[in-house]
């Protein structure tokens, strides 16, 4: 059973990431219904994905009808802000990056209470955390940010990493708001400095 901060934590990923596919939406011009549906599949996308994988089914959402509620009262409170937004893809950058952070704990914790290892817990961190976002791209005819050469997976599984690295000796919470916090804090470095993994399509200079 979910402890009441990791029922907080998951809540607050769903309202970032719903805020974040509205934002995507609104970027394409999508009209209400398109950015409803947008909204849903980024922040459900990824949680829908690893519950199949794991064989927990039926998928949260549809046990847990409030999520889907939740998602769709975000998008709503979110849609009327877009004419107030002056850049409107560093805001989405930043929702994003947050929700990435939230749903890896959420897909970590996750993996701990079905008893997988450490390296299955780190991906099904990375799988809730990211493909969301994946379908989403997906969805608005974007290359997703996980199959470019910016680092995105990476940071959820240097999160993980940090995780089980640092729970034998810190209370889970604490490890857990570290977690989220360092993939926020990796996620905004990399998009302020433009950090990458080497570009391997760069021609030679001559």
């Amino acid at each position: 059973m979910k402890s009441e901060f990791l029922n907080l934590i998951e809540v607050a990923g769903i309202i970032t990431f719903s805020i974040s596919g509205v934002l995507a939406a609104q970027e394409k011009k999508l009209d209400i219904f398109g950015i409803f549906i947008i909204a849903f599949i980024t922040a459900m996308g990824g949680g829908t994905l690893r519950d199949i994988l794991i064989g927990d089914l039926p998928v949260n959402w549809m046990v847990n009808t409030q999520n889907a509620a939740i998602v769709f009262i975000s998008a709503a409170v979110a849609i009327p802000f877009r004419r107030t937004i002056k850049n409107l893809q560093k805001v989405l950058i930043v929702f994003d990056s947050l929700g990435l952070g939230l749903f890896t704990l959420v897909g970590i914790e996750k993996g701990i209470d079905h008893g997988f290892t450490p390296a299955i817990c780190v991906a099904l961190g990375t799988i809730t955390g990211c493909f969301g976002g994946v379908i989403r791209d997906i969805s608005i005819n974007n290359i997703p940010l996980i199959f470019q050469k910016e680092i995105y997976a990476i940071a959820c599984i240097a999160g993980g990493i940090i995780y089980f690295l640092l729970i034998p000796f810190f209370p889970k919470d604490i490890v857990g708001m570290i977690v989220i916090a360092f993939i926020f804090i990796l996620r905004m470095l990399v998009v302020r400095f433009n950090w990458s993994l080497p570009d391997m399509y760069r021609e030679s200079k001559r």
